[in-house]
């Protein structure tokens, strides 16, 4: 283009300048929307650019539309600090906002504020920009600017920047909330930032007393979120739902409000409650997929399986969440007993987050039908098909194996596995729990050995290594300083619990090993740490409550072997 033809048409696009509307981007930049086109004869007078200035903001307007954003925004950032223009911060900072640059988001946003003083818009972009920069105390006084303008303040943002600060930042912050109030005690925005101040200092106790003391006409919908959240955290959410329900009831329409309430009856196990609030979120929002989807999952924890099916279906008609639907329906028919179209749903599921879930489930019902040969060429398929996957679908049929007791198929096959990936530390883990079952101790201590050299932290296969050397050999104190180790790795497992009670009773410290299954015990009801527990308890003469320990743990798995093994050696029968 010729320059001095370039020259005119951006004067011509550029005399509103200053009084440039800000446009909200959807699905494309802003400079992407820009028109050439000169303002109304009526337009606002506006500032002078000299040549230079008129060139580059020309350039950005045209780079912007050719997909070279760094220009346009260097450009206008370039512009905005030489002009101090309103309307050509304003611009910069639209350009900046869209792609993510915090630095040239916030000078412009600073330029177009100081420039443009009566601009709420300009003011609360300032005072958010500094927010985000951990200048708080001059971001305030940018939110003032707008509270004196009775301009909406966003406070929340404002307080809820502040949560990865030091407590020093966040006292401070505090104290400025407080100064603010003082001026604007009936500003709602105002309370519910320091509200999310308090909460983020835990002190949740304070932060609901000033939610709750609200007059009932300021309550705003944030608030009562909050509030809704606050007493959730608190265990207190009895009270959480009926101040749900009378919220709705004013705010009938209000998306978040129904959904925060649904997702609370969930968590209450009020299941038909919360499916007829879902039904009521997808009928106001037809729409959106993610509420359908919520939906779905919702019927299926209440086992209301025919209906997951139908929004299930839909979902895949609509082309959204496509994989995690037909998961889900092959879920929905295994629980209705259609073996078939379960199977069929699951074959659909692609590679993402459900395609091993899929698998596993896939797996599981060829084997429970005995059609063993078809799983295992369905597994060695995926794993033609999906290289990327195939060492976790190598250990779901190895898993599926050893659990219908094909130990010596899983054992080749694990063989085979490493043979392909011969230092695959879960592999070598599956190995070492296969050579257990096959009373191959040499071969189990050899492959957790050396998961343990490359891995010394590894609390799993320390734990298992110690609990076989305490279970099956008289290697006791070596037993105890392995499972010693896991303990300081991870001393909430109650499976390491379970193997420091049952190598100390090997050892014959029999109140330790009472203390330590029982609390295992408490944290994990299991078959074995029953057992366990029970056989200390036998042993220390405390036979009725063995006795009692053993029933209640065959209530919850009558057919475990362990626990008849425990009793037939110990009583002489298979019954407590």
């Amino acid at each position: 283009m010729n320059r001095p033809i370039a020259l005119l048409t951006a004067l011509a696009f550029l005399g509103g300048c200053q009084t440039l509307t800000p446009s909200e981007p959807d699905g494309a930049p802003p400079v992407q929307e820009a028109t050439l086109e000169a303002p109304p004869a009526t337009a606002t007078e506006h500032g002078s650019f000299s040549r230079e200035s008129l060139y580059a903001l020309l350039v950005a307007e045209l780079a912007g539309q050719r997909n070279r954003f760094d220009i346009a925004l260097g450009n206008y950032v370039q512009q905005a600090h030489a002009t101090q223009d309103a309307g050509v911060a304003e611009r910069g900072f639209r350009i900046a906002e869209y792609l993510g640059a915090d630095q040239a988001a916030r000078d412009t946003a600073l330029i177009w504020a100081r420039n443009a003083p009566e601009n709420l818009d300009a003011q609360r972009a300032a005072a958010v920009q500094l927010a985000r920069a951990g200048q708080y105390e001059q971001s305030l006084e940018f939110m003032e600017k707008v509270l004196q303008g009775q301009g909406d303040t966003h406070f929340d943002f404002l307080a809820l920047s502040a949560a990865q600060t030091d407590p020093d930042t966040r006292a401070g912050l505090l104290q400025s909330f407080d100064q603010l109030l003082a001026k604007h005690p009936d500003n709602p925005q105002l309370t519910f930032g320091k509200a999310v101040l308090l909460q983020q200092d835990d002190r949740t106790e304070e932060a609901l007393a000033l939610l709750q003391a609200q007059p009932a006409r300021q309550r705003q919908i944030p608030s009562i979120l909050l509030e809704a959240r606050l007493l959730h955290n608190l265990e207190r959410g009895d009270e959480a739902l009926p101040l749900l329900e009378k919220s709705l009831r004013q705010h009938p329409e209000d998306k978040r409000l129904r959904l925060t309430y649904a997702r609370l009856l969930v968590e209450h196990g009020r299941l038909e409650d919360a499916m007829g609030e879902f039904a009521t979120l997808v009928q106001q929002h037809p729409a959106d997929d993610d509420l359908r989807f919520s939906m779905a999952l919702v019927c299926l924890e209440a086992e209301a399986w025919r209906e997951a099916t139908v929004y299930l279906h839909e979902l895949i008609e609509r082309g959204s969440h496509v994989d995690a639907a037909h998961f889900n329906l092959g879920r929905a028919y295994q629980a209705m007993g259609d073996t078939p179209r379960a199977l069929e749903a699951l074959e659909q599921v692609g590679p993402g987050n459900e395609y091993l879930p899929a698998k596993l489930l896939q797996s599981q019902l060829l084997y429970a039908g005995k059609r063993d040969r078809e799983a295992s060429a369905l597994l060695a398929q995926a794993r033609q098909q999906q290289p990327d996957y195939a060492i976790q679908l190598y250990l779901i049929e190895i898993e599926a194996l050893s659990g219908h007791d094909r130990t010596e198929q899983a054992w080749q096959l694990v063989e085979q596995a490493l043979e392909q990936f011969p230092d695959d530390l879960n592999l070598l883990y599956t190995r070492a729990m296969l050579a257990e079952k096959r009373g191959d101790l040499a071969q189990l201590e050899s492959d957790l050995r050396f998961i343990i050299e490359r891995e010394p932290d590894n609390a799993m296969a320390l734990n298992a290594l110690g609990y076989t050397l305490a279970d099956r050999t008289d290697r006791h104190d070596e037993a105890l300083q392995l499972i010693e180790q896991a303990y300081q790795l991870n001393p909430e497992d109650p499976a390491i619990l379970d193997s420091l009670g049952w190598v100390n009773f090997r050892l014959g410290n029999l109140a330790e090993a009472e203390a330590q299954l029982r609390k295992a015990l408490q944290r994990f009801p299991d078959h074995e740490v029953a057992a366990h527990l029970g056989e200390v308890l036998w042993t220390r003469g405390e036979r009725s409550e063995a006795r009692a320990v053993w029933s209640e743990a065959l209530k919850q798995q009558p057919d475990s072997q362990v626990l008849r093994d425990t009793l037939k050696r110990l009583t002489g029968s298979e019954k407590p």
